[in-house]
């Protein structure tokens, strides 16, 4: 099987759908004439032109409140955020437009739309550009959250939110656009609200999603070398959260560590944890463990940031404490 980056995954399923259905258009900063501020719509406006590949303004709350009526008046939008951290000048659109109009208006319109780009931190970019807010966005009803790990789901699972009546927030990340992985030519769909159970283990269930699944793989690899066998879940999606698969997993391997790029506070880890114990607490044999960033600012310094952030070494102690191996 052919492998394509990240950025060529997500360009492939954007080019697709707006050859197949003539609704969907690209709309954001620099997504026109730059080829995309990350470059995943390079050649987009040569082939669909500048009605359908739009560049915007500075100004996410006007084009995500163009996007949102075109929504609703029967097109399909795919809104770029140049980060998600700048989705907070547009949060009123996603949140009290986007997100409640079906309800609000008796069903009477529905707003199909995508909003998507990076998310998370990117090295030394300081406080205000390296949040996440899956959890915040999740918290809402209305609204679909997805989050892929790999080129595979990124294409598949963006194709799907294309197609998706509702409003769906798609992340990325900006340190994994580059990232190659097997991605087939002919067209599949992935479903949104099913996770993905990468690796079989009957130790622990390690669950995550994004691009801490690197950190997990890292970490499932190194524990393997001391004989613990984790069994590995991507998410794919944190709202809806496919807690079935989690919960059959817990009943197998009776621990779970949950790691997850955000604050503690509300944090999905924090949800997932509740949801499990709920479910499968006479299955456990440890408390469940989450490893989410330090509870605070995310820092400049290069030192700072790899003591705020999860990483291997957290992973596998945690999966030792809950398996009550030596630590």
């Amino acid at each position: 099987m052919r492998q394509i980056q990240f950025r060529e995954a997500l360009r492939e399923a954007l080019s697709e759908e707006m050859r197949r259905d003539p609704r969907v258009f690209l709309m954001g900063e620099e997504v026109a004439e730059y080829n995309g501020a990350y470059k995943v719509s390079q050649g987009m406006l040569d082939e669909f032109g500048p009605d359908r590949v739009i560049d915007t303004p500075i100004a996410e709350l006007g084009f995500a409140g163009i996007g949102v009526g075109a929504a609703m008046n029967g097109l399909l939008p795919v809104i770029e955020f140049m980060t998600f951290n700048f989705s907070l000048v547009a949060i009123d659109q996603v949140i009290n437009s986007a997100a409640k109009i079906y309800s609000m208006s008796g069903g009477q319109y529905s707003c199909p739309i995508v909003f998507r780009g990076p998310t998370g931190n990117a090295g030394m970019l300081s406080s205000q550009h390296s949040q996440n807010f899956e959890n915040w966005y999740a918290n809402c009803p209305g609204l679909k959250v997805v989050v892929p790990s790999n080129p595979y789901d990124a294409k598949g699972l963006l194709k799907a939110a294309i197609r998706d009546p509702d409003p769906v927030i798609f992340m990325e990340s900006e340190l994994m656009y580059g990232d190659k992985g097997d991605v087939p030519e002919e067209e599949y769909l992935l479903e949104i609200g099913k996770a993905n159970v990468v690796r079989q283990g009957k130790h622990v269930t390690l669950v995550s999603f994004g691009k801490m699944m690197k950190l997990v793989y890292t970490a499932a690899d190194e524990l393997a070398k001391e004989g613990i066998e984790a069994e590995v879940i991507d998410l794919r999606s944190v709202r809806p959260i496919d807690y079935d698969t989690l919960v059959n997993s817990v009943k197998k391997t009776n621990r779970m560590v949950v790691v997850e790029e955000a604050w503690p506070l509300a944090s999905i880890s924090g949800e997932l944890a509740y949801m499990v114990q709920r479910r499968a607490f006479d299955y456990l044999d440890a408390p469940v463990i989450r490893i989410n960033c330090a509870d605070v600012p995310l820092p400049y310094a290069p030192t700072l940031i790899e003591a705020s952030l999860p990483n291997v070494a957290r992973i596998v102690k945690a999966v030792k404490e809950v398996t009550y191996a030596k630590v």
